[in-house]
């Protein structure tokens, strides 16, 4: 698949989460086969302010390739001078997308993230002002819409293509259901019937069988991976290879003791450590005596003892 001039291989990408896809989980996922890879949510006023915090969320490795900056805001003037202040990074940037999906609070009521898909309008304003600057192509990570009574995915994605968008992403859920009930695969396949621009499908994927249902279904053109890949990278090795992987715990361990080793490596050993405890937590999920890892996990206090404490995993 090409978006604008990059070429995509393999048939699902990670799908940006905020506080979970950082670099290290990139990376992690980049070994299972991953097809392309987005920063964390970045603000668009944050690049014009200047925010160190803001642009380290930039950083990332030749293992995440291609490789996406996704910027949220809720003016096209924001838009436009942030990617412009992105000119230096351009040349490790293969593209820019706009959130116009996030259900969080603290988003919403900055009338940015799926609060944009109440007005179409500045929708289809912002892609024009990103693309009017962008050397790179520029997509756009829509929801379903507001609530059940205003799906309006398919108007808010024919006018992103209108305005320059080179590729949609689709979440079949709603701002209202967050990540609670199901995603609606009618609403993405319907994106799809109406635009001529790649298609991704988001919301669901947990194996290989969920994928290719929404692939058959809809028609998308691949699909991003999300929660399904907290804790499981091997799914895009399942997806792509079309055949059920079950790690062996040993398997597991290496994994979560790699995934450690880069938190404390790209964000210190303080912040390292316990933002693997989350990680940790999806790793170990129906494994006998899971609780107990858990509890342990959570009191360890450096990255020696807690990689050992993994090691525990395969006496277990």
């Amino acid at each position: 698949m090409k978006i604008g001039n990059i070429i995509i291989k393999g048939k699902a990408s990670l799908a940006p989460m905020a506080g979970i896809t950082d670099r290290a989980f990139r990376e992690i996922c980049s070994l299972f086969g991953a097809s392309y890879f987005t920063s964390e949510m970045i603000s668009a006023k944050g690049l014009i302010y200047k925010s160190s915090k803001t642009y380290s969320l930039i950083n990332h490795s030749e293992k995440e390739k291609p490789f996406a900056v996704q910027l949220f805001g809720n003016c096209p003037e924001d838009f436009f001078k942030g990617i412009g202040l992105l000119e230096k990074y351009m040349d490790k940037i293969d593209l820019i997308d706009i959130n116009m999906g996030c259900p969080a609070k603290k988003i919403i009521k900055e009338n940015s993230g799926s609060a944009l898909m109440k007005n179409p309008k500045l929708c289809g304003e912002i892609v024009k002002a990103a693309k009017g600057i962008s050397p790179v192509p520029v997509t756009v990570k829509i929801r379903a819409g507001w609530d059940e009574k205003h799906k309006n995915a398919a108007e808010i994605a024919q006018i992103c293509e209108l305005n320059g968008a080179d590729a949609i992403t689709v979440h079949g859920r709603t701002k209202e259901q967050g990540y609670s009930g199901t995603s609606d695969l009618e609403i993405i396949k319907k994106v799809k019937e109406n635009v001529k621009i790649p298609v991704i499908g988001n919301g669901d994927v947990t194996s290989f069988e969920t994928a290719e249902k929404m692939i058959a279904f809809t028609k998308c053109d691949m699909i991003a991976v999300g929660r399904g890949a907290m804790g499981n990278p091997w799914i895009f090795k399942e997806i792509n290879e079309g055949r059920k992987i079950t790690p062996a715990i040993s398997e597991k361990v290496r994994i979560m003791k790699m995934h450690i080793q880069k938190l404390c490596e790209y964000k210190g050993e303080e912040v390292g450590i316990k933002e693997s405890r989350k990680h940790i937590a999806q790793y170990i999920k129906n494994i006998h005596k899971a609780s107990e890892f858990r509890k342990k996990a959570f009191l360890t206090k450096s990255k020696e003892e807690l990689i050992d404490l993994c090691t525990t995993l395969q006496k277990i």
